[in-house]
């Protein structure tokens, strides 16, 4: 595809965002009441059979759902959000006024996803299957779309740091060398002021900056305040200091998915929940 050839980089962090998302732990639906039958003393009590897990088979087919649905979806994408980048944002007031951050549903009225891509998404519950039906599932391809496409403008329209000279090759958390990297300001731009104010840092050192993966940067924003940030974990040594980014890490690194964006998507596919406990361990839901 064509689209995805001319922006490999763009494609690849817009599958971190979708597989990032993927990955999160859904909202349940509650579970209806259930009325307790007596049944007949047979002996014995019976077991169930269940296939004993095959992890390595399920990353494999959740990378090949994951490379079918980002390259389906991205494929159609209008083309500037396909291109987007920093350059074009600043120059293009209807483009900043179309995607302008917050987003909203109204911003991706003009996607046009093939009905193929909605069946995916109703039939593995990703979006419910009716709109009008109250449901803990997105009611929408858009509602779905909202998060992960405001995950994907985030970086690419923002202005580059004063020092990009010193871009790391990997994720200074997770260490993954294969996906997008950001900046991301050790001392959040909200509390620059502040800073000096209180005397947390000097002026000079306000742009100091980490390279971080989308999936690490989004969960550094929602680790701690922007205070707190900037207050107490101003430098990569400090996050990696703290037991809840190790696990953090650890666990993106053993079980992220390497980019293969051309891969054929599998014939039987499903959606999976993963939680991770404090241990490091992650429990799968089919």
């Amino acid at each position: 595809m064509s689209t995805i050839n001319n922006n490999p980089e763009n494609y690849a962090l817009f599958r971190d965002c979708l597989s990032t998302t993927l990955l999160q732990p859904a909202p349940s639906a509650p579970d209806p009441p259930k009325r307790r039958r007596r049944g007949k003393n047979t002996g014995a009590p019976l077991v169930a059979s269940t296939p004993a897990p095959d992890p390595e088979k399920d990353a494999e087919e959740l990378a090949e759902f994951v490379d079918y649905l980002s390259t389906e979806i991205f494929y159609n994408l209008p083309e500037e959000l396909q291109g987007l980048e920093y350059r074009t944002w600043r120059e293009d007031e209807a483009l900043q006024e179309q995607y302008s951050l917050p987003l909203a549903k109204d911003s991706l009225l003009l996607l046009n996803l093939p009905p193929s891509v909605i069946e995916t998404l109703v039939t593995y519950n990703l979006i419910s299957a009716d709109p009008y039906v109250e449901s803990h599932l997105p009611s929408s391809p858009e509602s779905f779309l909202l998060p992960i496409l405001t995950s994907y403008i985030t970086p690419l329209i923002e202005p580059p740091p004063a020092t990009r000279s010193i871009r790391a090759d990997a994720c200074e958390l997770c260490a993954r060398s294969w996906v997008p990297l950001s900046y991301h300001h050790l001392i959040p731009r909200f509390v620059h002021e502040k800073a000096v104010k209180r005397g947390w840092h000097r002026k000079e050192d306000l742009q100091n900056v980490a390279w971080l993966c989308g999936a690490c940067h989004r969960f550094v924003h929602h680790f701690k305040t922007h205070e707190e940030l900037a207050r107490d974990y101003y430098t990569v040594e400090l996050l990696l200091d703290e037991d809840e980014v190790q696990r953090w890490a650890h666990w993106l690194l053993e079980h992220s998915i390497q980019a293969e964006p051309f891969l054929a998507c599998a014939e039987k596919l499903y959606p999976k929940i993963m939680t991770i406990s404090k241990d490091g361990s992650v429990a799968v839901e089919v």
